[in-house]
């Protein structure tokens, strides 16, 4: 909870084996109020609806807890299997992942799922389904980055989350992996160990360059009353002045960069 993560995910799917969903139910209710009190927003992950009882089972037990920021869904296929959390948690914002080749072809029902507060991605379970095997950069997954942004912004949700790095020692590998989700118009990364929270905050920020050249854009937006004016050598007009702002609002505020 001090990591600097900004959500923190208490998980019942795939890191807790079968016959111990029920306990970990149990310590999550026991933990819960204490955790609350660090003001560090909590997100249980549930198992998948419609896969067995373990899914109904999370929900029925989830309707009786109190403050939680979210439920991240796994291994969203419709918005059918959005619809049957939402039935039990009819007030929770809603995370559903996209990892299969079913919920991308679903993306856009599934963005416009009433509870949905944003989409992630998660790239892992998405290759096992599909049989994509990536090469380095995985560029075989831009389509799926892109459409998920896309929808994304058609839905006005807030930008999405970019799946995990699994290699928690390669640093130049994770800072590689955010600039490529901010090239993709993510808004946030999934961690899999703190260690990875400095350097993907880190890489989520502007540059000083980037920074200067935003406060000069603007700065010469102002002097202009709004109309166009020439930085630089180069047109700024309003798209520019927006992706300039967008730079400072990243800079300014630590909710801009979503680690969980």
């Amino acid at each position: 909870m001090g990591s600097g993560a900004d959500a923190v995910v208490l998980d019942l799917e795939d890191s807790v084996p079968l016959a111990e969903k029920g306990a970990a139910r149990q310590a999550i209710a026991q933990a819960l109020g204490g955790l609350a009190k660090h003001d560090v927003p909590l997100v249980v992950r549930i198992n998948s609806v419609g896969a067995g009882l373990a899914g109904e089972e999370d929900l029925y037990w989830l309707a009786s807890l109190k403050l939680l920021a979210g439920v991240m869904v796994p291994k969203v296929e419709s918005a059918e299997m959005l619809d049957t959390v939402g039935r039990q948690l009819p007030s929770v914002p809603l995370l559903p992942l996209i990892e299969s080749g079913a919920g991308y072809l679903a993306l856009r029902s599934i963005s416009s799922q009433r509870q949905v507060l944003r989409l992630a991605v998660g790239h892992i379970d998405f290759m096992a389904d599909t049989g994509i095997m990536c090469s380095a950069g995985e560029s075989e997954l831009d389509s799926l980055r892109f459409e998920v942004a896309m929808v994304s912004r058609a839905s006005r949700l807030a930008p999405a989350i970019d799946g995990v790095t699994v290699d928690i020692h390669n640093a130049e590998l994770l800072r590689d992996d955010v600039h490529r989700s901010l090239r993709f118009g993510f808004g946030g990364k999934l961690c899999i160990h703190p260690k990875q929270i400095e350097g993907i905050h880190s890489a989520f920020a502007p540059t000083a360059t980037q920074l200067n050249w935003a406060r000069r854009v603007v700065a010469a937006d102002a002097e202009s009353g709004g109309a166009a004016v020439q930085l630089d050598g180069r047109m700024v007009d309003a798209p520019v002045v927006l992706q300039a702002k967008s730079f400072l609002a990243r800079a300014n505020a630590g909710q801009h960069r979503e680690t969980v």
